[in-house]
């Protein structure tokens, strides 16, 4: 069908080749095909399943557009879903593969962080590779990872809730300092503060980078009733949720056409505005496979939903 529809207008010799002379030659190969079946075809209605198909592809073009294009098949199916349009994966995965749409797929990331320098006193890994938690608030996991501009190195530093996956805090900077880590911990510390939330006896998960063992550091995990947990030296499986993120924010804006400027990473006022919009939209609107295909923000509320239902004394108390 698609050949006698590309070549059937063809001109040979002055004379157009139409559509039964090319079945006359196509006869004798395993090609073959009648007259009568080509034009039945094309006057043929459209399937229940094709009609389905142009109704389903924009949409699904939309949900892949709206998440910077980084969502495969599964998270585009759910997302659907979630907005009220009920389709199977399979036929997610069908159209995805037949419009040339596909995920961000991640690569693996750089140790920025080092183990030298002016530090307090090394705690120990309270963690043990166990990434769980049953509240906000209980623990948090922190790293920095890098970004190449023009202007030279850019850094970037994340504090995320393990609860829920929300980025609770972020800082990118020129510098390595200590500065860098701090100014994203306040952040978290702030932000979490301003919802009126306890974080006393949060424990904050970081591999033994300078920044994170800084006394300055230290002292305002202390300030805030934290206890500071480190992980193991030259091992990224101590702080795999972290080293997790960073690969994810590497995969989906760094390196994500839909985000990057045309001509690469300028100054570091690109990476700060990419940054805003890519935490944004991880917070509010990303679907996560490990709560359950909802975005953090949405993972938290029901928390607290269900957190007041069961307990509207010591709210109450709270807010008086």
């Amino acid at each position: 069908m698609a050949y006698l529809d590309a070549h059937r207008h063809q001109v040979v010799e002055g004379r157009q080749l139409g559509v039964e002379p090319i079945c006359a030659v196509l006869k004798d190969t395993a090609a073959k095909i009648a007259p009568s079946t080509y034009y039945a075809a094309k006057t043929r209605k459209p399937s229940a399943r094709a009609v389905r198909d142009a109704r389903l592809l924009p949409l699904v073009r939309k949900v892949h557009a709206d998440n910077l294009g980084v969502y495969g098949a599964r998270k585009v199916w759910a997302e659907l879903n979630r907005q009220g349009t009920t389709v199977a994966r399979c036929t997610v995965e069908r159209l995805m593969t037949a419009d040339g749409l596909r995920g961000i797929a991640r690569e693996k990331t750089t140790r920025t962080t080092v183990s030298h320098g002016a530090q307090s006193e090394r705690p120990g890994d309270l963690v043990e590779r166990e990434f769980v938690a049953d509240a906000p608030n209980r623990l948090w996991v922190a790293d920095i990872t890098y970004i190449r501009t023009h202007a030279g190195w850019t850094y970037a530093a994340f504090v995320l809730d393990v609860f829920s996956r929300y980025v609770v805090g972020w800082q990118v900077s020129t510098s390595l300092r200590t500065d860098l880590a701090l100014h994203a911990l306040d952040m978290g510390l702030w932000a979490r503060r301003r919802a009126g939330q306890d974080v006393t006896g949060l424990t904050h998960h970081s591999d033994r980078g300078v920044q994170y063992r800084a006394v300055r550091y230290t002292e305002r995990l202390a300030e805030a009733n934290a206890v500071a947990s480190v992980g193991s030296k030259g091992d990224s499986y101590d702080n795999a949720m972290a080293e997790a993120f960073n690969s994810l924010f590497k995969a989906e804006c760094i390196r994500n056409p839909t985000m990057r400027p045309t001509g690469g990473w300028k100054t570091i006022t690109d990476v700060e505005l990419a940054v805003a919009e890519y935490v944004d939209w991880f917070n509010h609107r990303r679907l996560h496979g490990e709560i359950g295909l909802v975005p953090p923000a949405e993972h938290e509320q029901h928390h607290w939903q269900h957190y007041a239902a069961h307990n509207p004394a010591e709210l109450e108390a709270v807010a008086t």
